[in-house]
């Protein structure tokens, strides 16, 4: 069917409406998804988004878009600036090399990458015109070299997130400082404090507050009117909430974003995924594991805005899943000897004490090594003469213990082996697709029609 014949919808978190999906200018697409803030390893929240918008991204260009997508780096905040004096480090510094691995993950996962990735420590002055904007058409105070947006001044405030001001209750969601007008009002720009990077600005030294530096990157490489802003559900309020306040209060009807998508939540054995509560997983423990595409194809097997529920069984029923599409990769069963907590060399001694147990008609004994190596995630399987392996979904996994800590810090980040050249012959497999193959994971991201004239997103 003709490209031009296909119609993509779209859940506009603004509207609470499903939309047939139509560009602002036709043939092109300009989108903008909220990166990460990167102080740490990216977890399998991160992953979950990513991939989401990934997939968006690969079949905008399988319709021939021409796709702008911009993906920043939120590189500096208060989360950087405390993990960086712990080990006595450049915030910036430590920042960018966590970049480097989030780059890396997404590679691992086969996420293309975006466009244009833009730092927040880069786009100082496009953030300092912008809040001057804002402070113009009267919707900004200063106090004390803080900078706060009056969320009084903008009646739509909430359109968004629903969020209503006189439900909010001062010191339940936001911070109390007698300083604001209204305990809602967010910070545009904050004061220096020792130990902290800053930049000059007309309000004295300081650094941006967190909403404004998406208004502004997205601004500055796609315009104040563009097709598409995703991010997590948790950014909708108050992140984008925020943003879609200071835009228009820096930008008046200029400021117009058509489609705001959210993705649903990673839960963990069905509670919320939480460092606190011990079942918190990043992205290179699982795939140190596991293979990446695996946890790709994991994740894909749930809608895009649905939550997906993270356990050891039904990762390992995706890397089975997988195994079953390629067969021939190499790094699936590296990743199965890890987690059987065995070598290459013990299998095949099993296989031949297997083969002289049944050469002895020791039946029992036989069936007992292959039970205890399906145990472990190792399947033997009998091709003519010939008994050969592969991984498979481990039995009796009620309550598996996590993935094996990562001993990596902030303070030295060991390097790994790359898991595939992004052009092998399954990684060239991805490309220009919405996702590796035709495979059910993808009908499930987002399913078209009998009549392949519509999909949904």
């Amino acid at each position: 069917m003709a490209m031009d014949k296909l119609e993509l919808q779209i859940y506009n978190t603004l509207t609470k409406q499903t939309e047939v999906f139509k560009s602002k200018e036709p043939g092109k697409v300009k989108m903008y998804i909220c990166g990460v803030t990167p102080y740490d390893f990216s977890h399998i929240g991160h992953a979950r988004s990513y991939v989401a918008f990934d997939i968006l991204y690969r079949y905008l260009k399988y319709l021939r878009y021409d796709v702008v997508y911009v993906r920043n780096f939120s590189d500096v905040d208060e989360k950087i600036i405390r993990r960086a004096n712990e080990f006595g480090e450049d915030p910036i510094a430590l920042s960018g090399r966590y970049c480097q691995e989030f780059l890396k993950d997404m590679d691992d996962l086969q996420c293309l990458p975006p466009i244009h990735q833009p730092r927040v420590s880069e786009h100082m002055e496009e953030i300092k015109e912008m809040i001057a904007k804002v402070m113009t058409n009267g919707y900004a105070y200063t106090v004390d070299g803080d900078v706060y947006f009056s969320v009084d001044s903008f009646p739509e405030y909430g359109r968004i997130s629903g969020q209503k001001l006189e439900d909010n209750r001062a010191g339940v969601r936001f911070a109390v400082d007698s300083r604001k007008l209204n305990p809602a009002d967010f910070a545009l720009w904050k004061a220096a404090k020792p130990g902290e990077p800053s930049w000059d600005s007309p309000w004295g030294r300081g650094r941006p507050g967190w909403h404004i530096e998406c208004s502004a990157m997205s601004a500055y490489y796609l315009t104040h009117s563009f097709d598409t802003h995703g991010g997590g559900m948790d950014l909708i309020f108050p992140h984008h909430e925020n943003e879609i306040a200071q835009n228009c209060a820096a930008c008046g009807p200029e400021s117009n974003v058509s489609y705001w998508m959210h993705n649903g939540f990673v839960t963990i054995d069905d509670e919320k995924m939480s460092k606190s509560l011990g079942n918190f997983f990043t992205i290179r423990e699982v795939t140190r594991l596991y293979h990446p595409i695996a946890l790709r194809y994991f994740l894909l097997g749930t809608h895009y805005r649905s939550p997906v529920n993270y356990s050891i069984s039904q990762i390992e029923i995706a890397s089975e899943s997988v195994y079953y599409i390629y067969q021939v990769l190499q790094q699936f069963k590296e990743r199965a000897l890890k987690r059987a907590d065995l070598t290459e060399e013990d299998i095949l001694l099993a296989i031949e004490e297997r083969a002289l147990a049944r050469k002895n008609k020791e039946f029992a004994r036989s069936d007992q090594i292959r039970t205890d190596l399906v145990a472990k995630g190792i399947a033997l399987m009998d091709i003519g003469t010939e008994t050969v392996w592969r991984p498979c979904v481990r039995r009796g996994l009620e309550q598996p213990a996590p993935p094996a800590q990562l001993e990596q810090s902030a303070a030295a980040v060991q390097k790994e082996p790359p898991v595939a050249p992004r052009d092998g012959k399954w990684g060239g497999a991805v490309q220009g697709k919405a996702l590796m193959g035709q495979g059910r994971a993808c009908q499930n991201t987002f399913s078209e029609n009998s009549k392949w004239g519509r999909a949904g997103f």
